[in-house]
């Protein structure tokens, strides 16, 4: 039995001689000791001798060889093999990787993803007419088509990891349907992301010439926008490729491109004719700095708990918000007061009205009444109305139906005037009298101090509220009133409801679906007009004319909409009865809104309105896979206005993934230092260079301070180097339906262990005749069958193939991603290396081999290799094609497919008949004692290499388990001999060790 690793010396002091024994047992210090153990402890001390004999000899020796390499000038330099990390083949770009070089020892992802991409760009694998010219061997009848467009990245954009788990996840879905032999497109598209680029381009002009886009004038301005474009815009798709990604990019498009413009426009037109589409003059989101109107997905919400001072863009001084100041508004001809309060005091000069509830008592007396306006000339009435809570504050309300949502009603219903007191530059309007073009902040500050003065300030309190923030400008979000173009939502809305109610379209997971209906069903209509140059210009033209009545720019009826102005002036000379040459046309100057022309994305991509042959043969899509937060801003969009333009749904199936956070559950922030470059975490990072980083992301001092100390607690050691690869297996794990994901980068290095352990797996077949460059190579059958010889070891390999492909097959049919890379994990780590390569390493290395068994073993093992990296091909492209390409094929690989990405995905059906769960409870109960024995010598400490010999006592159900499943036990648990007691071992003489005692059996070891 091997030797216990304790901690007591090895020495003469614990360890007595015969004769110290003997005195021993004299002098009363133990019992008398018989022969037997006198002898073995007398062979104990032999040993002893021995050993420390061969301890001094080997101390002698390193002496004298030490004394040699002095006398010789130094022991000879060691030959250092360097570790193969880089591809260094001649490979053309295209051309398919050398697959006859030495393969490197260890796993690199550097030498892994060289060379792949581009020749499955090359070859057309990612391109639906691959399969039209080389229809594969598992091609359905009728031809399965699976078609899908990437959710269009930002032209401005940088990766970022929640570009990474909708590539990863959008590529990993299109992947498996191209192995099961569907059809499959995949369209790469990118947004002009119109405030974002131009915003760009602005401060791009400014850095370098110290001009503005005024100084320019729009078309020159463009010109500037295009030319950036050219030069920088396709650097997005190159970190898209990166990604692994397979969309067919001789699709590419552009939402700025001359077809896709062309959609716009006449889906505007279309929209605008039918009514869809119309001019109102309402409140918008406004921000000061871009002197534009932005979408709601564009403003951050930001929640203050009090007072609290936030830099805006152009103060040099931070502003206070959160604090809501109490002021009295005199009564017009009366000692009486009337006490309002707002967190906003710069919109005191738009006010109009002062409105308290109609039954509250305290001010019944003053309906009717006026305040005087303390800095105007303005008399503004006490009125009634519902909307006030008596209950808060002083239960009444300051009213500026121009500059809030709420107000905004209130003015309607109350017909009140509409003043506006903030310019569209954020400075006061004429409106405010002395305080008139100064900005709107400083105002603030400075009516604080002249309520003061006049005596009419009554208290300031810290108040909890929601501040909304361009995400672009960083300033704070005026709501100003504004002549726009709106869409009417309602009658889309309902379409879209009742297309998920009837399950024409599927929403996963479906705990969104009430969502979606809440948010439909309280759809407000859409302001799709933007204040900017570069975008979409919005196709329509106000008519004028000296024989035509003049009209108000909000009335639809002096609007015509067309795809050019000699279009319009048709329509309008149609529409008024006028002759063409007495019509004057201005185009409106603003642009739509991005989100109007990513709505179109799914058929204006395939050449919409024109009938193009892809619009007839992918649309409508099969799947849109995207991030749940743009559920509303993007997703319900592009079926309200599918529905509405094609009468069709854009696609049937919507799969939301879990937005991306950090290993602590917060929101990726640039100002937490915890937005993570995917590429830095493929190629990995040092500290030092994130922090480079951070110094080039426009931060303020505090921020980058922040920022950076997060970066120095979470990645002391920076990232290390993982490859695309353990990325995706990654991001694919952790894609838990309708759960955020607190993502821990460093986790990732896991999985790169993950793929050496893969690598070795096929070092270690290719060295026994699994490797095309082998002589003597194994060549395997067309289709696969048990020979009859194999071992009960070599069905459960089998058996839980047939269960990994089970549970890869209906993951990806319900999108349960972590199904599918616990089963692939678990194959490939705990039952294939672990147990399986384990196993039959016996027979490989036997020193009388039998043919019979060796072939059996290399076919079991060919087909375990070989449907495991076809299994794990759409999560980790680049190793799985690096060792599959390694491995041997049918008929010397003749018929076989070039590419593992277009080679058959394993199918459930095939390997169903091999599933047996009667071997698998087998060897499940035979590795639990395997684990039993390990458990033993891992808490005795025994660390001996030496093989023990086991004993069992166990009844004979059980004993003839373990005496079939003897040739697992033996190489796993490091056993010698197996032998079958028939009775458990008592009495005097007993020189066994019980190591595990279960209901069905006893383990022992015995004495030396």
């Amino acid at each position: 039995m091997a030797t216990s690793g304790s901690d007591q010396p090895n020495s003469e002091n614990t360890n007595p001689t015969v004769g110290e024994s003997n005195q021993q047992a004299a002098t009363g210090e133990g019992p008398p000791k018989t022969a037997k153990q006198l002898a073995k402890e007398a062979e104990k001390a032999e040993k002893l001798r021995k050993f420390e004999e061969k301890q001094k000899a080997k101390a002698k020796a390193e002496e004298e060889k030490k004394a040699k390499e002095q006398a010789g000038g130094g022991a000879k330099a060691k030959v250092v093999v360097p570790d193969i990390t880089e591809y260094t083949s001649p490979t053309g770009v295209g051309e398919k990787k050398d697959i006859h070089c030495e393969l490197p020892k260890a796993y690199s992802p550097k030498y892994v993803e060289a060379a792949w991409y581009n020749w499955w760009e090359q070859q057309g694998f990612f391109r639906p007419e691959y399969y039209d010219e080389h229809p594969p061997s598992n091609i359905s009848t009728p031809r399965k088509s699976f078609t899908m467009v990437i959710p269009p990245p930002n032209v401005t954009g940088y990766l970022h990891l929640g570009h990474a788990i909708m590539c990863t996840l959008e590529d990993t879905i299109a992947r498996w349907h191209r192995m099961c032999g569907e059809t499959v497109l995949w369209v790469p598209g990118c947004d002009h992301a119109g405030i974002a680029t131009q915003v760009v381009v602005e401060k791009k002009l400014m850095r370098e010439r110290k001009i503005t886009r005024h100084d320019l004038g729009r078309e020159k301005f463009l010109e500037e926008v295009w030319k950036w474009k050219n030069e920088k815009g396709d650097h997005i798709y190159e970190q898209i490729k990166a990604l692994g990604a397979s969309c067919d990019w001789s699709r590419k498009v552009f939402t700025m491109d001359k077809g896709m413009s062309y959609a716009v426009e006449e889906a505007f037109i279309r929209m605008h004719e039918k009514k869809l589409i119309y001019r109102s003059t309402r409140l918008v989101n406004w921000s000061c700095t871009l002197k534009s109107a932005i979408s709601d997905i564009e403003v951050e919400k930001t929640e203050l708990k009090g007072r609290t001072l936030i830099s805006v863009p152009g103060y040099e001084e931070p502003v206070e918000f959160g604090v809501l100041t109490y002021f009295a508004y005199p009564v017009e001809n009366s000692k009486e007061e009337i006490v309002v309060a707002t967190t906003r005091l710069e919109t005191m000069l738009g006010d109009t009205a002062v409105v308290v509830h109609p039954d509250d008592d305290r001010y019944k007396r003053l309906h009717g009444k006026f305040v005087q306006h303390p800095f105007l000339p303005r008399r503004i009435p006490i009125l009634a109305d519902t909307m006030v809570d008596p209950s808060f504050g002083s239960g009444a309300v300051k009213v500026t139906p121009a500059h809030d949502p709420n107000d905004f009603d209130c003015g309607r219903r109350l017909n009140l005037q509409f003043i506006t007191c903030i310019n569209d530059d954020g400075s006061m309007s004429a409106e405010c009298g002395p305080y008139a073009g100064k900005p709107r902040f400083e105002v603030r500050r400075q009516l604080l101090n002249d309520l003061k003065e006049r005596g009419l300030y009554r208290d300031s309190k810290e108040n909890e509220m929601i501040l909304p923030i361009c995400s672009r400008s960083k300033d704070i979000i005026e709501p100003l009133l504004k002549p726009q173009w709106y869409v009417n939502c309602k009658k889309m809305a309902e379409r879209s409801i009742e297309a998920v109610r009837t399950k024409e379209l599927k929403i996963l997971p479906n705990m969104f679906e009430p969502v979606w209906y809440r948010w439909l069903e309280d759809i407000r209509d859409w302001c799709i007009s933007r204040q900017l140059w570069w975008g979409h210009r919005i196709p329509s033209y106000f008519v004028s004319s000296p024989d035509i009545e003049p009209g108000s720019e909000t009335d639809d009826k002096y609007w015509v909409s067309a795809h050019s102005q000699d279009e319009a002036l048709d329509k309008a000379a149609q529409r008024f009865n006028v002759s063409k040459d007495k019509i004057r046309l201005q185009q409106d100057e603003d642009v739509l809104d991005t989100w109007f022309s990513s709505g179109l994305f799914p058929f204006s991509s395939f050449g919409w309105p024109m009938e193009t042959d892809d619009l007839k043969r992918f649309f409508p899509t099969t799947l849109l896979e995207t991030g749940h937060d743009i559920l509303f801003f993007w997703v319900a969009r592009m079926v309200m206005m599918s529905l509405e333009l094609t009468d069709r749904l854009p696609f049937t199936e919507i799969y939301l993934h879990a937005i991306i956070r950090d290993a602590h559950g917060r929101k990726m922030s640039k100002t937490l230092g915890n937005v993570i470059d995917p590429l830095d975490v493929i190629n990995g990072i040092t500290l030092e260079k994130l922090q480079e980083q951070l110094k080039s992301s426009n931060l303020d001092p505090k921020e980058y301070e922040r920022a950076k100390q997060g970066q120095q607690n979470d990645y002391p050691k920076g990232i290390p180097e993982c490859g695309t690869d353990a990325l995706r297996f990654t991001l694919c794990s952790y894609a838990n339906q309708g759960r955020d994901i607190n993502l821990d980068v460093l986790r990732v290095e896991g999985y790169r262990r993950f793929c050496n352990k893969l690598w070795n797996a096929i070092r270690f077949a290719m060295s026994k005749n699994l490797d095309i460059n082998d002589e003597n190579c194994f060549q395997p059958p067309a289709e696969f069958k048990l020979t009859g010889y194999e071992k009960p070891c070599d069905l459960w390999i089998i058996s839980r193939l047939s269960y990994a492909i089970e549970q890869c097959e209906t993951g990806f049919e319900n999108y349960l991603f972590p199904q599918i890379t616990t089963a692939i994990y678990n194959f490939w780590l705990y039952e294939l290396c672990d147990v399986y390569i384990e196993y039959i390493k016996k027979d490989l290395y036997a020193q009388e081999p039998d043919p019979r068994r060796q072939e059996t073993i290399k076919l079991i093992l060919h087909t375990c290799l070989d449907n495991g990296l076809r299994l794990l091909a759409p999560i980790m492209p680049y190793v799985s094609e690096e060792l599959y390409q390694r491995l041997p094929k049918p008929n010397g690989g003749k018929d076989a497919p070039p590419s593992l990405c277009v080679t058959p995905y394993p199918k459930s059906s095939q390997f169903g008949p091999y599933r047996n769960k009667d071997v698998e409870a087998n060897v499940a109960k035979i590795y639990d004692s395997i684990n039993k024995i390990r458990s033993y010598r891992s808490a005795n400490k025994i660390v001996s290499k030496q093989k023990d010999n086991l004993y069992i006592r166990a009844e004979p159900s059980t004993a003839a388990l373990f005496d079939e499943y003897a040739d697992l036990i033996q190489p796993l648990a490091n056993i010698d001999t197996i032998q079958m007691l028939k009775e458990d071992p008592s009495g005097a003489e007993n020189t066994y060790t019980n190591i595990a005692t279960t209901s069905d059996y006893t383990f022992y070891f015995r004495s030396s």
